[in-house]
C-alpha cells in the first residue's frame, strides 16, 4: 500500500441503539463530511483548481491538506489562492498535515511558523502531525516518551497562535514494547489539554486493535478520524466504506465516547473505478449510513 510516508515533500440498550442507528451519536445533528486530500494526491498537483472543483462537486465541505511546502506552497499554489480556491467551491480546510519531522529533530522554528501562518490563511482549527520517521521515534518506551516531548513542545507553540495540535497515527506506533505500545506512551505522555489524537481507523484495525477499546481506555482523546476501508480479499488494499471489512456503524455509535468532532474520508489504493467516483461512493454511503 502507498502510504503518505513516501509522500513527506519537505454499556446495554442505549448502545445497542446507536449501533442501529448511528447518527443518535452526534448531538448536534449531521457532521460534515471531510476528505484528505491525499486521497486525490495523483491529480491534485496537477490540477489544484479543478480537482477541488471535483471534491466540492461530490459533496464533501471540509478538507484535510498534505503537501504543503513553505518555498512551492500547495504544489505550486500559494496558501492565499488555495484558500480562494476553497472558497470558491464551498470548501473549508479545517485540519493540515504538516511534516514535523525537522523541528521535532532540531528545534529549528522557520519551517514550523509558516504552517501557523499558512493555517490561519486557510482558517483552520488543526495542525496535524501526519507521520514520524524512524529515527524519532525510535525503539524503545523512553525513545516514544522523547518524542512525546516534542510534540507537546509544538503544541504549545501552536496553542500560543490559536490553533490546535493533533497526532495522525499509522500501524507502527502499535508495536508492543514489554506491556505496553508507543501509541500508548504517546496517549499518555502528551498533555491531553494540548495534544489530540487524529485516530486513523484504518491503521488501527489493520494493526489489530480495537477501535472501541482504546475510546474506553481514552475517552474523548480522539477528535478527529479518518474514515478507511480495509478490503476483504487483500487487507494491503483499501475500499470505498461499506465495502470493505471495518464496521463502520458501531464505531460511529460510540463517537461521542471518542471525542469526535470532525472526520476525512481517506482512500489511498485500489479505487473502483476511479479516485473520483470512489470518493462519491464513500460520501454516499457515509451520509446515507453513518451520520
Amino acid at each position: 500500500m502507498i502510504k503518505r510516508r513516501q509522500f513527506l515533500i519537505n454499556g446495554g440498550l442505549a448502545l445497542g441503539a446507536l449501533a442501529i442507528a448511528p447518527s443518535l451519536a452526534f448531538s448536534s445533528g449531521k457532521r460534515a463530511i471531510g476528505i484528505q486530500l491525499w486521497t486525490l494526491r495523483d491529480s491534485l498537483p496537477k490540477d489544484v483548481k479543478g480537482v477541488l472543483a471535483q471534491v466540492g462537486k461530490a459533496g464533501f465541505t471540509e478538507v484535510e491538506t498534505f503537501g504543503y511546502s513553505p518555498t512551492n506552497g500547495f504544489f505550486g499554489t500559494s496558501a492565499k489562492d488555495f484558500q480562494s480556491i476553497l472558497k470558491d467551491n464551498g470548501l473549508k480546510a479545517t485540519s493540515n498535515h504538516f511534516d514535523f519531522n525537522g523541528y521535532i529533530k532540531d528545534g529549528k522554528t522557520d519551517t514550523l511558523n509558516s504552517y501557523i501562518e499558512t493555517a490561519h490563511i486557510l482558517e483552520s482549527e488543526y495542525i496535524t502531525v501526519p507521520y514520524v520517521i524512524q529515527e524519532l521515534r525510535g525503539k524503545s518506551v523512553d525513545d516514544y516518551k522523547k518524542l512525546a516531548s516534542g510534540i507537546n513542545k509544538v503544541a504549545e507553540i501552536c496553542h500560543s497562535n490559536g490553533l490546535k495540535l493533533a497526532y495522525h497515527n499509522h500501524d507502527f506506533e502499535f508495536t508492543k514494547f514489554e506491556n505496553t505500545t508507543g501509541y500508548e506512551v504517546l496517549l499518555n505522555e502528551t498533555d491531553k489539554n494540548l495534544v489530540d489524537f487524529e485516530m486513523d481507523l484504518y491503521w488501527v484495525v489493520r494493526s489489530g486493535n480495537d477501535p472501541l477499546q482504546l475510546f474506553k481506555d481514552h475517552p474523548g482523546r480522539f477528535k478527529m478520524w479518518h474514515v478507511k476501508d480495509m478490503d476483504k480479499a487483500n487487507h494491503d488494499f483499501n475500499a470505498a466504506i461499506g465495502q470493505g471489512t471495518i464496521d463502520f456503524k458501531t464505531i460511529f455509535a460510540h463517537a461521542k465516547k471518542s471525542g469526535m468532532k470532525r472526520f476525512f474520508l481517506e482512500h489511498e489504493s485500489n479505487y473502483i473505478p476511479n479516485p473520483i467516483e470512489s470518493i462519491k461512493t464513500s460520501f454516499d454511503y457515509i451520509n446515507k449510513n453513518l451520520i
